[in-house]
């Protein structure tokens, strides 16, 4: 790819002079245009050393209103950034609707930089380019655009520009010993440029090579690919209507028959609710459980594990209860439990994911979520809050996100709490008659019962199509409290004892 790009173009300084007023001018209209219409862009800038990423940086960002993007300079991993997956410091920083995040080196470093300093092994290569491509395809698919720069010149251009940096002090600074190898060792490093653009170059977020010999067409180059690719997108949003249609999935407005229900698929049907334990064999279970997962948490901790569990369920299940039996023991500083809600206003000007990558837990630490990111499967699925598209896309997101956890060497399990319609309808009158109780029920949770079918219909397409080897889905017999508390406690402690015995 790179073999065929010619270097010599060039640009007279008249020429550059008479394009760039007009550039400018364009770009500061599509900022507004794109901060009016909700599209969040991504702009990522890449390409060997000194061939001028942060000088194409400056002179894009000229024209532009300084509220309305954010320039974020990636380099090495820091300590916190080691304690997470891969993606986590990129999915925190990518931009809410109308704003424009602008990338000085990206998650790219991982199989370049990274990839050269020996730092990514050629197992974690392969792995890398997947969730890169899949990173850049979920934010496509949910309305960013995504730029990719590559600047690109030749070897003895490079010498030429780092001698001229390490000349002066006030410059030396921007030279590092590991540019000064990658010069020494051009052709291999571009080989692995060669590869990355190769493996990345996708129709939803295409590389742009750009030739950065002359810096005045490198410019002109940059805002012409910047200004094509917002104008196609603000088209295409004001032909599809300025907000996403809240179009009902076929047949989600009315119940399933009889007919439809045996036809599907099913993982509740089979689950036996009478499973049970007395108080005293549950008080007996209990204590050595919870003494199990206070030694646990510690081994987890030393060894760096991180712990990702999701509770979901019906409402009156008993996610609550089975969550704090689980934490009782566990040292308060090493777990955090995330209530989830109907997302706020700033959630909702992101990709749905991004809330919950913003508390993925780092390495030694536990995080539980009190309902999660498989609302868009069910709440947002059957209340009609995304589009069926958005809906159907989510089951593989979902998927590609929590084996991304997974291979960053996170335990991840997720609950189903099941009960019976009619053991939550005690449930809900008991609250309703316990002053202390009635703070848990409200009529929403009365509504929702008018949906059971549908949501029992939702729940188990969710189960079928994202229990994986990497990420299970445990039901819970949640009839009896007792016996769900129980259970919930007696997989984690078998999960994380199987971890431990695979890192002996």
């Amino acid at each position: 790819m790179l073999e065929q790009i010619d270097l010599t173009k060039s640009i007279v300084k008249k020429e550059y002079h008479e394009k760039i007023d007009r550039l400018e001018t364009r770009l500061a209209e599509l900022q507004r245009e794109c901060r009016t219409l909700g599209i969040p862009v991504i702009i990522v800038f890449e390409g060997f050393g000194a061939a001028g990423k942060g000088v194409q940086i400056n002179r894009l960002i000229h024209p532009l209103d300084p509220r309305g993007f954010q320039v974020f300079a990636i380099s090495g991993e820091s300590e916190d950034e080691k304690m997470h997956p891969f993606l986590w410091r990129f999915w925190t920083k990518t931009p809410a609707r109308g704003r424009i995040a602008i990338f000085d080196r990206s998650w790219y470093r991982k199989v370049l930089v990274d990839r050269f300093d020996k730092k990514t092994t050629d197992a974690e290569l392969e792995y890398a380019y997947q969730e890169i491509n899949t990173f850049e395809k979920q934010l496509n698919d949910d309305g960013t655009v995504i730029l990719k720069i590559f600047l690109h010149i030749d070897k003895k251009e490079q010498k030429k520009r780092f001698r001229k940096l390490l000349a002066s002090p006030e410059t030396a600074w921007r030279v590092s010993s590991g540019d000064l190898k990658r010069n020494r060792k051009y052709e291999l490093y571009k080989e692995m440029n060669e590869e990355m653009l190769e493996k990345t170059d996708t129709s939803y977020a295409p590389w742009t090579i750009v030739e950065g010999m002359d810096r005045k067409f490198a410019t002109i180059k940059i805002y012409r690919t910047v200004i094509d690719r917002l104008n196609e997108q603000v088209e295409l949003v004001r032909r599809a209507g300025k907000e996403k249609k809240k179009a009902e999935a076929e047949g989600q407005s009315k119940k399933p028959t009889e007919e439809d229900l045996v036809l599907k698929s099913s993982s509740l049907s089979s689950v036996d609710l009478s499973l049970s334990y007395t108080k005293d064999e549950y008080k007996e279970k209990l204590k050595k459980l919870q003494d199990k997962i206070a030694l646990l948490h510690s081994e987890l901790y030393r060894r760096r594990i991180p712990v990702v569990l999701g509770f979901e369920g019906w409402d009156a299940a008993g996610k609550g209860g089975a969550i704090k039996r689980l934490t009782e023991t566990m040292d308060p500083r090493g777990y955090v439990v995330n209530p989830t809600a109907a997302p706020s206003g700033a959630e909702k000007e992101h990709h749905y994911l991004w809330r919950f990558w913003k508390t993925i837990p780092k390495n030694g630490h536990v995080a539980i979520y009190d309902r999660t990111w498989y609302g868009r499967v069910m709440v947002e699925r059957i209340e009609g809050f995304c589009t069926k598209e958005e809906w159907q896309r989510a089951y593989k997101e979902i998927n590609d996100m929590e084996a991304h956890l997974s291979r960053s060497g996170a335990i991840v399990l997720k609950f189903w709490m099941h009960i019976d319609k009619d053991e939550q309808e005690a449930r809900f009158k008991e609250r309703m008659e316990n002053p202390e109780k009635q703070w848990k029920i409200t009529e929403e949770d009365w509504r929702n019962r008018e949906k059971w079918e549908q949501y029992e219909e939702a729940v188990n397409e969710m189960i079928i199509r994202t229990s994986t080897s990497y990420a299970p889905w445990i039901i819970v017999e949640g009839n009896c409290k007792y016996y769900a508390r129980i259970k919930v406690l007696e997989s984690v402690v078998q999960a994380i004892e199987e971890r431990l015995k695979q890192e002996q």
